[in-house]
């Protein structure tokens, strides 16, 4: 269990709603380290974006559909996106229908979907899709409606087996507002130069701390070394790359930031249990 630091998010319902619904046609929100005890929703209708969720860190492609348990640190998802777009964003308190609620018989599958999400859920495929179109749909809706309509949302998640389990660690979230200028200060060196060079002294110099004390604190706040963060920070950028077949192995390695292929080789299959060939070879047979 780790003792990790993030910037608390309030949140409250509008009035007359026990939970929040929220619609962003522009990507406004600035990557940064938060939590809040509510479950949380994300839907991103397309475009590409890096997941930061606890020490989970990935890459999706075309959107994503993420339902988070409450308390889990995460970045904002989306980056980088110049496309028209819309993201929906549900946040609920796990009583928020009231605390027998989840325990009547009815309601067993959606208990355990709440469960499952504590550990971070994607989503994929028809399930994504059509999770999508409801929650566009439930945007008019007011009141009894739109409650009714995220029950049956909540259900076809609980049903479907079109989804990913994040498996993030457990976190003892010790919450401390300051912490969220510094991480997002550390994340975005590590966007600016990951092609590049990423200096733990340079790092450490941008947060006003000595290399021993940051190497100490990064580990405290995230359950990984710096050092191991880039590497992932790297194999999610090139997770994307690989998608298109046009680019060589080595030139994802070296647009990655990687400049020896057999390190690169070796820190892929080391985070993500295939090499990047494989892994290649599998998106492109999903994609047909």
């Amino acid at each position: 269990m780790s003792n990790s630091k993030a910037a608390l998010e309030k949140i409250e319902p509008i009035f007359g709603s026990s939970f929040t619904l929220r619609r962003f046609t522009e990507n406004n929100n600035q990557p940064f380290w938060h939590c809040h005890p509510e479950y949380e929703i994300v839907f991103v209708s397309n475009g590409k974006g890096k997941r930061h969720i606890g020490d989970h860190i990935s890459y999706y492609e075309d959107g994503d559909l993420i339902f988070l348990g409450p308390d889990l640190p995460h970045f904002s998802f989306t980056q980088g996106l110049n496309e028209e777009h819309v993201e929906i964003v549900v946040q609920m308190k796990g009583d928020f229908l009231g605390r027998e609620f989840l325990g009547r018989p009815e309601m067993q599958a959606i208990q355990q979907l709440f469960e499952r999400s504590k550990q971070g859920l994607t989503f994929r495929g028809e399930t994504k899709r059509l999770i999508g179109r409801r929650l566009e749909d439930m945007m008019p809706l007011n009141g009894f409606d739109r409650l009714m309509a995220l029950l049956r949302t909540l259900n076809l998640m609980a049903t479907s087996d079109e989804y990913e389990l994040l498996n993030v660690s457990g976190y003892a979230l010790e919450v401390n507002a300051q912490d969220h200028d510094r991480m997002k200060t550390i994340y975005e060196y590590v966007e600016a130069f990951f092609r590049d060079e990423v200096n733990l002294d340079e790092a450490a110099r941008r947060i006003n701390m000595t290399t021993p004390a940051f190497c100490r604190y990064f580990k405290r706040l995230t359950a990984k070394t710096f050092t191991q963060f880039v590497n992932e920070f790297r194999v999610a950028h090139a997770c994307r790359l690989l998608f298109d077949e046009h680019i060589s192995i080595a030139g994802v390695s070296y647009e990655s930031g990687f400049n020896n292929l057999s390190h690169f080789n070796k820190q892929f299959r080391e985070i993500t249990g295939v090499s990047p060939r494989e892994y290649r070879k599998s998106r492109m047979m999903i994609l047909q």
